[in-house]
Formats: C-alpha cells, sequence, structure tokens
C-alpha cells in the first residue's frame, strides 16, 4: 500500500499491471478534473478585468466559471489527497504565468491592416487581463494553500463525516483572502476608488460565499458518480487521503 492517493495514482503502472498507455480509472478522472480545472481557471483570469452588474451589485466576469474550480478542488482533495491538489494548483500557476506570457507576445506583434481587430482596442482589452492575471497569481497561490490547510483540518475534526462543512468552510475562507487581494492588484491604479475597490471586493466574496453553499448538492453528487466509476478503489483512495491529512495536519 502506497503513502498516499496522488503516490498511488502516479505509481499504479509500475508493477507491469497495464501498458503505459492503458490508464487506469483514478489517472482517467485525475486528468479529467486538472482539465476542468485548469480551462475555467484560465477562462476566470482572461475575462476578469471586465465589470458586470447583477441585482445591482458590480462584479467580475471571472467570478463565472469560478464555480467549477470550487468543485474540483474539493473533489481533488477528497480523493487525491495533498499532494493531489498542491501537483494541481503548482501546475494552475504554471498555466497562468504561461497564459501571461503570451498575452504579452500577442500584444507586442503589429496587427495586419485588414485585421478586424486593431492593435489598441486589442491591447486595451488583454494589457488589463495581464494586470488580473498577475494579482491572481498572488491570490490564487495564498488562497489554494489556505484552502487545502482549512479542508485538511476540518476532515480530521470531524472523522471524514460532513462534507459539506470542509468543502464550504475551505472555500468560504479561502476566497475571503482571493476576493480581495486579486482586486486591489488587477484594479488598483485605474479609474476606480479606494471605496469602488473594496465593494467589488465585497461583492465577489459575497457572490462566492453564496456559490459555494448552492454548489454543495452538486459536490455530493459528483461524490456518488465519481463512487460508482471507480468502485472500491473509491474507498482506497478516501481512506489513504484522510491518513495523509492525519499525519500531517497542523494549525
Amino acid at each position: 500500500m502506497s503513502n498516499g492517493s496522488f503516490y498511488k495514482l502516479t505509481n499504479s503502472g509500475d508493477k507491469g499491471k497495464k501498458p503505459p498507455m492503458l490508464l487506469s480509472k483514478s489517472q482517467k478522472l485525475f486528468i479529467v478534473l486538472n482539465a476542468f480545472f485548469l480551462t475555467f481557471l484560465i477562462l476566470a483570469e482572461v475575462t476578469g478585468s471586465k465589470l458586470f452588474v447583477s441585482f445591482g451589485f458590480t462584479l467580475t466576469m471571472g467570478v463565472i466559471p469560478f464555480p467549477v474550480t470550487f468543485i474540483v478542488t474539493d473533489l481533488l482533495n477528497e480523493y487525491y489527497g495533498r499532494k493531489g491538489v498542491r501537483f494541481t494548483t503548482l501546475l494552475g500557476m504554471v498555466m497562468i504565468f504561461l497564459a501571461y506570457f503570451l498575452l504579452l507576445l500577442d500584444m507586442s506583434i503589429p496587427a495586419a491592416p485588414n485585421s478586424p481587430v486593431d492593435d489598441h482596442s486589442f491591447n486595451v482589452v488583454f494589457s488589463n487581463s495581464g494586470k488580473v492575471i498577475v494579482g491572481s497569481i498572488v491570490a490564487y497561490l495564498i488562497g489554494q494553500l489556505i484552502d487545502i490547510q482549512i479542508f485538511y483540518f476540518l476532515r480530521v475534526k470531524t472523522q471524514n463525516k460532513y462534507i459539506w462543512l470542509r468543502a464550504t468552510g475551505s472555500t468560504i475562507v479561502s476566497q475571503l483572502v482571493d476576493s480581495f487581494v486579486v482586486i486591489y492588484i488587477a484594479l488598483s491604479g485605474g479609474k476606480l476608488s479606494f471605496q469602488e475597490l473594496n465593494q467589488i471586493s465585497t461583492n465577489n466574496f459575497i457572490y462566492k460565499c453564496g456559490v459555494a453553499i448552492a454548489i454543495t448538492p452538486l459536490i455530493y453528487g459528483a461524490h456518488r458518480c465519481i463512487d460508482w466509476y471507480l468502485g472500491k478503489e473509491a474507498e482506497e483512495m478516501i481512506e489513504l487521503a484522510m491518513k495523509e491529512g492525519k499525519s500531517s495536519t497542523k494549525l
């Protein structure tokens, strides 16, 4: 038996039971979850500079894709343990850096004379996205580290019961930090006043808290689907992730 769910995942083919290209169910699931996470994470970063008003509240467009990242993070925590989530966190950070680099490269290339989007229009949109991405890198790392720590603390304290508590609790605490850090870095120094930045940050946080609570049934539904898909392996992975949390969680 391996020391953790992620170790088991990355070494499940070592004994020659399957050819290298025949992935196990847990490996396929890990790839799919990471694909969803990275897609919605990058989309949130790129669209985050646009503001919209909903029910009288001003929000950033990046809050729309974020609920999917909440669900995926909780599922990775449950089945792949701390190492699995840290891997995804690091991968997400690298992809954000890559997206920022590509945006800078694209903005440095002059538009063709017949381009439907000229340099000014392109740069106005994506130069702001660049600031959002820089702010998000800082907020993302801080938020994810807090989320992982709170999740495992609650998991150990409740003896692996009350999925809703650790999923919602860890998300709310981490997003309190994320919502304010990313807004102040991304939108400060522009046309918005301190009061407006504070209001947008507060609105984003309230929205994310509401979403974290609202998606709880989806998390339970995803758990059931994964348990059905993985079968007995799901119980083994959860047990390994729980043991990892007990051995390493400290506040």
